[in-house]
């Protein structure tokens, strides 16, 4: 499977990463930096009406090629201009044609959160992400065991970072809310067979409590998707394809908000 493959080249990456800079290294260098950050990833997501999380992807294992011309820097801007809340950068090298530098960039020239979108496998991601700028780190429930998924968690507060723990189904929603997240995505996308539900979001809202930030990624399409997911109490929606196709991201976004129609449809 896709992602059990994507798991392991991470780990084999992360292990070669280790040996240019040690975990001590990383580690020392990420608790030198700000801690008490108050959490800026949680309080956009936490605020009256649904945030639109927007991201920058070049490429993904389902479509391939998603953005030939990826001026990323620009992209981010554009996305912190029509009123994204915050942004997600790929960082993942080899499917998605993601680099660390994309997201250590972004995250110097914008002034709206961004989440690292990455596999993580190892406790070393983490604080790597703090040293890059990132303000979240993704962590997918199928991926982590239970007990390490909490102690990343507790990584994370630690650093001041917020854990987008990414669930699929019933079980891992379980799973994420014993190891105390604070912030639970359903990603619409089955990254086994690639098929999208963004019924998955809205099935699946119900089992975490209320007062957990609950994020619908993937599969986003139009203003009648997020409507749908608005009313479900959805707290935010993570855009990535839909967005990066676009010609024109800012009227995009504003269509997918329901401001204005677009052409592009």
């Amino acid at each position: 499977m896709i992602l059990e493959q994507i798991a392991r080249d991470t780990e084999i990456r992360v292990t070669q990463q280790k040996k240019k800079v040690p975990l001590q290294t990383v580690k020392k260098a990420a608790y030198k930096m700000e801690t008490e950050t108050g959490f800026p990833f949680e309080k956009v997501l936490a605020k009256d009406g649904l945030s639109f999380i927007c991201e920058v992807k070049k490429a993904s294992p389902s479509k391939g090629i998603i953005a030939q011309e990826f001026p990323y820097l620009d992209i981010a801007k554009e996305y912190e201009a029509a009123g994204a809340d915050a942004i997600s950068c790929l960082t993942e090298p080899k499917y998605f044609l993601g680099c660390d530098s994309y997201l250590e960039e972004i995250a110097k020239n914008v002034k709206i959160p961004v989440l690292r979108k990455d596999f993580v496998v190892e406790e070393y991601q983490i604080y790597e992400a703090k040293t890059l700028g990132a303000s979240a780190v993704l962590l997918i429930c199928s991926l982590i065991e239970p007990v390490l998924l909490k102690r990343y968690i507790q990584v994370c507060d630690t650093l001041g970072i917020s854990a987008l723990v990414e669930t699929h189904d019933e079980k891992e929603i379980s799973h994420a809310v014993w190891a105390g997240a604070r912030v639970i995505g359903v990603n619409n996308r089955n990254l086994r067979d690639f098929s999208v539900d963004v019924g998955n979001s809205t099935r699946l809202r119900a089992l975490a409590p209320k007062e957990v930030l609950f994020v619908a990624e993937s599969g986003i399409k139009g203003p009648e998707d997020i409507v749908r997911l608005k009313e479900n109490k959805v707290n935010a929606v993570l855009i990535g394809e839909t967005l990066m196709k676009s010609r024109d991201k800012k009227k995009m976004l504003t269509y997918l908000k329901g401001e204005e129609t677009s052409n592009e449809q």
